[in-house]
């Protein structure tokens, strides 16, 4: 957290996760020369916020969550899986909304931060937080999870139905679900 790419300042992809799948396809290795019209994007709207200039965190995706979305002829190849995730990516659009509705304060609360997303696009977000300590008097927004149907319109995450067969979204390391009752840091974007 302490060593992150310091110009972002909007919000970014982490990824499309298949439910479960991990390193389904091993022997399918990365090539970013697959993706080379993408890569513009990707650097901005997908970036390695630790290794900026590195293409890793993309080989990383792919190979353990791109193999495992080929199996969806809309995903079956990597230019497929990563458009499509930047397809989604800015559909949400989680800038153009303004999620938190805090006044001068960059803490609000679990339901205000879920209640305008529920708002704007009628479906429930997964909602994670990095917890500092059992005492602590807060939480820190930590990611903001988007579900889709297989056929990729929006759906509630606690809703996930025949998705869990295909496809889903992952449980991201240090990340976990939110305390409902503790304040939620919000770090402002400007």
């Amino acid at each position: 957290m302490e060593h992150c790419h310091p110009n972002i300042s909007y919000w970014t992809l982490h990824g499309l996760w298949p439910d479960k799948g991990i390193d389904c396809n091993s022997s399918w290795h990365f090539n970013a020369s697959q993706i080379e019209d993408l890569l513009p994007d990707m650097e901005k709207s997908w970036p390695d916020l630790l290794h900026p200039t590195s293409t890793g965190f993309w080989k990383y995706e792919w190979h353990k969550h791109g193999t495992c979305a080929a199996r969806a002829a809309s995903l079956n190849s990597q230019h497929k899986y990563f458009s499509k995730a930047l397809e989604l990516y800015h559909k949400v659009d989680m800038d153009g909304y303004g999620t938190c509705t805090c006044a001068h304060t960059p803490y609000t609360t679990f339901s205000q931060i879920e209640g305008v997303i529920e708002n704007f696009y009628g479906v429930k977000p997964k909602i994670q937080c990095i917890h500092p300590s059992k005492n602590a008097d807060a939480q820190i927004l930590g990611q903001i999870e988007i579900c889709f149907n297989p056929d990729f319109t929006l759906l509630d995450c606690d809703k996930q139905g025949d998705w869990d067969k295909l496809m889903a979204v992952d449980k991201a390391s240090g990340f976990s679900v939110c305390d409902h009752d503790k304040p939620v840091y919000y770090p402002p974007l400007s």
